[in-house]
This record gives structure tokens, sequence and C-alpha cells, in this order.
């Protein structure tokens, strides 16, 4: 039986429709952009595996430093025990972030990083009352709504399903989802009238939740810097908690550090994960400034943060992470994702004056658009026939409906590149001949 035969017989694949489903490919291996199946055909990662992997496959400066601390130590209860990793990526981490932070707190993945900014955010203003307004059951709290963008998407546990979109991601449970103030993304045309809704909703509202500059899974929607300071400056009078949720921004996604590093106004709260370990190791991250951290400094003990995880703060994970940092700190990763970054905006040039498709977009390392077949959802089966024809050709693409876009790895070759750009022209000169059942 065959690796892909013994696949279908016993796994279950995220966002996978399961009836008549096609048969995964089987990887044996990657090595820098390209990945191996089991037959020897290669295919360039220009997605970097759902958005993680920074250096490429199977980098052997990573793949080092966990053999080496797989020897030392491989896990330990993080409540009581400390380790060296663990705190020296914090000590490493603080000065990069796009704010004073103060604290690290380690959790698993992109999901459970912005579950804990939420609970985080919420107990803050929990803390604030007096122990006697505690003790009642259920103790109130008067700022407890969240605020965020429409066309989020932070993650698929409850509260991080809650503030995203309510979309096909979350249908089936809209109904247990707790109440979020939803906002659109600021434009030009309704700035003034958002921050007036805000300033009238202010005293409800404990934090706000954004993805900066882009949207993620929501289409990989981009919007300005400028407005969206403008929109922090009135939040942060409001005395709302800022989280910005940097999973996939981070890291040097949109040509600089962090998004956060193109604002004047810096969040509260950022989450990290995906390129947080290179792609190797799940990791979690959700720093917060000291304001934040001292209301959980008290005597009693009912404002403890009452969170964790089996393996929070794996050693492994965090070696992983220290060694991501030093190759994202080398030169020659900086010079490389401003050369993808300019290489970007040629290409968005030239896709402009095509008709199949609309809406060309580029920041850093990110390139999007949509293509002119049937509606602007995830659900558009051109998807599937985008991808199959780029896998074809020895590229790997994962369109979000009919949005499609590449986020390719830093250590991507000008010859890989261009494969990329060419099979995507390939793709838009035959994409009449896709046939979309509406």
């Amino acid at each position: 039986m065959s690796l892909a035969e013994r696949d279908k017989k016993v796994i279950w694949h995220p966002f996978t429709p399961q009836k008549n489903r096609l048969d995964s490919i089987p990887i044996t291996k990657g090595s820098g952009t390209v990945l191996f199946d089991d037959k020897g055909k290669q295919y360039i990662d220009a997605i970097s595996s759902w958005w993680v992997t920074l250096h490429g496959h199977a980098h052997p400066y990573i793949a080092e430093k966990i053999y080496q601390q797989a020897l030392r130590l491989e896990q330990v209860i993080f409540a009581g025990f400390t380790h060296e990793p663990a705190i020296t990526l914090a000590e490493r981490l603080l000065p990069i972030l796009p704010n004073h932070f103060e604290k690290i707190f380690y959790s698993d993945n992109g999901s459970t990083s912005t579950e804990v900014a939420l609970k985080m955010s919420i107990q803050y203003w929990w803390n604030q009352q007096s122990a006697e307004n505690l003790a009642q059951m259920p103790p109130r709290i008067t700022r407890n709504k969240i605020l965020a963008f429409k066309d989020a998407y932070h993650g698929d546990t409850f509260g991080a399903m809650s503030v995203s979109d309510r979309s096909v991601f979350t249908l089936a449970f809209h109904d247990l989802l707790f109440d979020v103030i939803f906002i659109d993304t600021p434009t030009n045309e309704n700035i003034e009238a958002q921050k007036q809704f805000i300033q009238a909703h202010a005293t409800e509202i404990a934090a706000f939740i954004y993805e900066p500059l882009v949207q993620g899974a929501g289409g990989i929607k981009m919007y300005e810097a400028d407005l969206l300071d403008s929109l922090l400056a009135v939040i942060k009078e409001q005395d709302i908690i800022c989280i910005a949720d940097e999973v996939m921004t981070g890291f040097g996604r949109t040509g600089k550090l962090f998004a956060s590093d193109y604002l004047t106004h810096k969040p509260d709260i950022i989450c990290l994960s995906k390129g947080l370990t290179g792609g190797t190791m799940a990791l979690g991250v959700t720093a917060c400034v000291d304001k934040i951290y001292q209301a959980y400094v008290n005597d009693d003990k009912l404002k403890t943060f009452f969170h964790g995880h089996s393996f929070t703060a794996n050693p492994l994970a965090c070696t992983a992470a220290l060694a991501s940092l030093d190759l994202l700190e080398n030169k020659q990763t900086l010079h490389q994702i401003e050369w993808i970054s300019e290489k970007n905006k040629a290409f968005a040039r030239l896709l402009q004056s095509n008709l199949n498709i609309k809406n060309v977009r580029t920041l850093g390392t990110l390139l999007a658009f949509e293509i002119n077949k049937g509606a602007d959802e995830y659900l558009n089966n051109i998807s599937a026939y985008a991808t199959r024809f780029c896998l074809d050709r020895g590229v790997y693409l994962r369109p979000l409906g009919n949005t499609v876009y590449i986020m390719p790895p830093y250590c991507i070759t000008e010859e890989e590149l261009e494969k990329v750009q060419e099979t995507i022209m390939d793709l838009l000169q035959n994409i009449n001949d896709f046939q979309l059942i509406f």
C-alpha cells in the first residue's frame, strides 16, 4: 500500500473536504525552498508551508541546535521550574519587539497566543476590582467587550474564533461564540465615523485585537499604516488595551521586523508564532507591557493568571526559536527580505495590466491578488484548480478561494522566484480553460 493510500485510510487533514478528496502528496524530505515527494518530484514551497518556514526546510543550523538541546533537556513543567532556552529567548525577544514590553508568556501556537492575550486583557480589567466585588458569584466586570476588525482571522480555538470574522471558518459555532464589536478596517471614508463609534462605546471595551496592515487567512487583505495609526491614537486615548496579532506578520514578513514597526502607536500586547521558530517547532508567545503585568502582581491570589499549557516554553521549541533568530538577524537574511520585497513590487507592476485578476497588492515578502472568476470567497472552486495547475509545474501555492498569494521562505533563489512568477503568469494565461461551476 502506498503512502498516499495509507494516509487516506487513517488521517483527517485540516481545511479539507473529506468526501471524494484527492490523495495527499507524500512529502519525504525538504531542503531549502524545495519539497520532495515519494516519487522524487520537486515542489517550490512558495507559501512557506502555511507561512512558517522562514529559512527553508531542514535547515542544518536549526537542526543541530535542537539535537544538542535534546541531549540535555527535552521538556520540563514550566510552573515552578525554568530553563536557559526560555530565559534567553525572552531576553532576546523583548528588546526587538515594537514597544517596551516587559514580560513574555509562552504557549503552543498562534491560536493559543491570542487566547492568552484575550484572557490577559479581560482579566486585567477584572483585577481592577476590589476583593469584595471579586468575591461575588459571578464577579461582575464592566469593560468586557472585545473590539475587532471584520474579515479578521485569529485562530480556531473558541476565543480566537469569537474575535474572528463570522465566516465559513466559524459558521457551525456562531451560537456558541461570545459577542464581539466588529468594525471595518479603516479607510479615508470611514475613519472619522469609526473614531466616534469607539469613543461612544469605550467604557465597555476591554481590548482591541487587530492584524496590523495585513489580514491573513481573511484573504491577505491589506490596509494603510497611517489610517491604523489614526485609529489606534483614539483607542489608546480611551485606555483600551491594544493587541497586535503578528502571528503571520512577525519576523520580517512585511519588510520590517514586525508590522507594528510601521506604526507610531504600539500595541500593549503582541501575539507571535508561525515564523517564531523558523517553522521548525510549535511555539507561541504573548508579550505584554508592564502596565498589564502589574495588574497581576497582588497579594490577592484570585488575581493570579490561571492559564497554562503542558508544553509551555518547551526547551526544544525555545532552542529552535533562538536558532531562527540567529539566522533572521544575519545580514544575508535581511538582504534577502529586502530583495524579495523589491522583486514583489516589480512583479506587482507586471500583473497590474492582466485582465484576469484584480486588486494586486504587495507588502514586503507578501504579494496577493484575486482571480476574476466567481465570488470573492474562500469556497471558490478556483483554488483547487490553481493549486493543481501549479503543482503539476513544480510550484506549491494554496490560494484562499480566488485569492492567490506568495509568501516564500527568505532563502528562495532568484531562479526559484522567477519560476514561481512564471508559473503564476502561465496560470493566468490558462485560467479561462477552467469552467467554474456556480
